[in-house]
């Protein structure tokens, strides 16, 4: 096996699927839909898929390439905030009945971009964390508990930040927990139902990359982005 600095072939794919669901979910995360009783996000049904993404680059490709896509898939979340929230201090034309609409849709408030860019960070770097030294430990065995461990761990960490910054105070308590107890357990679920093709990706890549990287002697500092 070559090592991961090794011009893989796929990982700008990855790469540009990352940002499509990220951005996706930053422009779509506002539309609450009816759970279990409970108003969630309509994002629990396609966010997880930026989890299987990040466990598959940890997986064949390492944690450093995983670190380097979550930090510019941030960069191109903030980078398209800006702009949709730009465009909005450009006069619409009189006759453009859907201006209120737009308003509202790309504007959210401050605390509710930053709760979405931290719950993203933080829980990205941790569920490729887990997944990087779970594969130490276990010397590449189990590769489902390796992807439901720090699945569990990940979307645990983005779900508690995001509903701890943007909505606490705005929901009692026990709802705020409850809602947040739902969410994390749907993208959960979502990303334990796509095991099966999580298996397929991750063996063919490892083929197609002649890569199986494991991160013995690898830096785990988040903030390092080379």
């Amino acid at each position: 096996m070559r090592h991961a600095d090794a011009a893989p072939r796929y990982l700008g794919v990855l790469l540009a699927l990352n940002v499509t669901f990220l951005l996706v979910s930053d422009f779509t995360g506002s539309r609450i839909i009816a759970m279990f009783g409970l108003g969630v996000s309509v994002t629990v049904f396609y966010f997880p898929f930026s989890y299987l993404i990040g466990d598959v680059l940890t997986e064949v490709y390492g944690y450093a390439q995983a670190r380097r896509v979550i930090w510019i898939s941030m960069f191109c979340s903030i980078t398209g905030s800006g702009i949709a929230k730009a465009q909005l201090l450009v006069p619409a034309a009189s006759f453009f009945a859907y201006d209120p609409a737009f308003q509202q849709l790309f504007s959210p408030g401050v605390k509710v971009s930053v709760a979405g860019l931290a719950a993203f960070f933080a829980g990205d770097i941790a569920n490729s964390y887990v997944l990087a030294k779970m594969k130490i430990w276990d010397q590449g065995r189990r590769l489902w508990a390796r992807f439901a461990c720090s699945t569990l761990v990940g979307e645990g960490v983005n779900t508690a930040l995001f509903y701890g910054i943007a909505l606490r105070g705005l929901l009692p308590g026990s709802l705020l927990i409850r809602g947040m107890t739902v969410g994390w357990a749907i993208k959960v679920l979502v990303e334990i139902a796509m095991l099966p093709v999580s298996y397929r990706v991750v063996r063919l890549l490892k083929q197609a990359e002649n890569l199986d990287h494991y991160d013995y002697g690898t830096n785990f500092n988040p903030f390092i982005i080379r």
